[in-house]
């Protein structure tokens, strides 16, 4: 039996672990966080998506980030520093953010979005629905004609790709949805997108590794990887020494500084996002929504309701930013009337670091570098999401066949 070591416990390391030891794997898995932890996977949107088959680097990108920059309460903001690292991302992500890239990219995302879809299916008939999993489709909602313009026409590329997309106006998305009032333009609505509560799919993938032999070591901080020639021979942690045959680094937005200290360059930035989840809200939506020019989302979560968004590039730094959060706030009401400041009053916000590449593509396969060590990482906001996929490619990947999904786009030498 071929023992592999995973470094990181998120969802692309459990999801890894999982369809690695349905192979026949023996599977360690190194987390630096404790067994109660509240990483990106677990306070993320909770949503699937097909309907985002453009990547995060797409025309208009750079505009829209500097426009947005100099608005601390905006969507996206890039903490201004001297940081050669964060200038060679950024010209990546200028570089990668065209018309050919998007068409390249765009039929790729598709189908690993629509092939998690399915994954998440089966996980949830395994389960019997544990992590509550609600197939309704997601609306993008319209506060002004000029953006429901501009989603009626990527309505349109969707449906070129085979991704279902409706245009509607208030009074058909109202009708849509009946449980919230809404004060928009229009809305269009994806019926393939679903949803779930992430920490209850975070509390069941790990039962189903458990219950594959797989075992988990938190807290544990890797302090070294040793390698000699082409082979990883060991991970170093302040839990031990950890050898195997082959090794995973699924380590989000930490993996960067692991890989540098092997030789490997994976560009990578970390995206802080925010949410906040309100136990009792005044009203709740049946379908999980973005409020398109805020950029945030909304996700039922069972009684509960979870709004978030932000993309804040200010290193790997965990401190709560009050402005980031109030802007979060202060959008809600301009769609849902009925939602007051009051309502978040003592709602804690959470934070968690999303791994971002500079083209808006993870990186995911074998590396050339080392015979043994595969890398799954930079998934931005479409971790959940791609969650099962990466897992699945994963394990395909290290059983020495073909993944299933072509992967040289995600190749993660393509910046070496």
């Amino acid at each position: 039996m071929k023992r592999l070591v995973i470094i990181g416990g998120g969802v692309i390391g459990l999801s890894s672990a999982y369809y690695a030891a349905e192979r026949g794997f023996e599977v360690t898995v190194l987390d630096r966080n404790p067994a109660e932890r509240d990483g990106c996977s677990f306070g993320n949107a909770g949503m699937i998506v097909p309907s985002h088959f453009v990547p995060l680097a797409a025309p208009g990108a750079v505009a829209l980030g500097l426009k947005w920059m100099f608005n601390p309460e905006s969507p996206f903001w890039i903490k201004p520093r001297l940081d050669t690292e964060l200038f060679d991302w950024s010209l990546k992500f200028w570089q990668a953010s065209n018309s050919a890239h998007v068409s390249r990219a765009a039929p790729l995302l598709r189908d690993l979005h629509m092939a998690s879809r399915a994954a998440f299916e089966a996980l949830a008939a395994i389960t019997g629905n544990g992590f509550e999993l609600v197939q309704r489709g997601l609306l993008m909602l319209c506060k002004n004609a000029h953006t429901l313009e501009e989603e009626a026409a990527m309505a349109g590329k969707a449906r070129e790709l085979g991704v279902p997309a409706d245009v509607l106006d208030s009074a058909a998305a109202a009708k849509l949805d009946l449980g919230i009032k809404m004060d928009i333009a229009g809305a269009v609505h994806f019926p393939k997108d679903c949803h779930l509560t992430p920490g209850k799919f975070m509390a069941s993938l790990q039962a189903l590794c458990a219950k594959s032999g797989v075992r988990f070591v938190h807290s544990a901080e890797v302090t070294s990887i040793e390698r000699s020639g082409d082979r990883i021979n060991a991970i170093k942690s302040n839990q031990g020494e950890f050898d195997a045959d082959e090794f995973l680094l699924a380590g989000g937005s930490w993996s960067a500084e692991l890989a540098k200290s092997v030789g490997l360059k994976i560009p990578m930035q970390a995206g802080k996002g925010y949410s906040l989840t309100l136990e009792k809200p005044p009203e709740k939506p049946a379908i999980c929504a973005i409020l398109t020019e805020a950029r945030v989302a909304v996700t039922p979560m069972g009684s509960k309701l979870r709004i978030g968004g932000t993309m804040e590039i200010a290193g790997l730094n965990e401190d709560v930013n009050p402005v980031r959060v109030q802007g979060i706030i202060k959008s809600v009401p301009r769609y849902y009337p009925n939602f007051r400041d009051e309502h978040f009053a003592g709602v804690k916000p959470w934070r968690g670091l999303r791994p971002c590449s500079p083209d808006g593509l993870p990186y995911v396969g074998r590396t050339r570098r080392f015979n043994n060590l595969t890398i799954a990482t930079g998934h931005a906001m479409m971790g959940l999401s791609l969650g099962p996929v990466t897992g699945k490619l994963v394990s395909e990947t290290l059983s020495g066949g073909k993944p299933s999904i072509d992967l040289t786009l995600l190749n993660p030498d393509r910046y070496a």
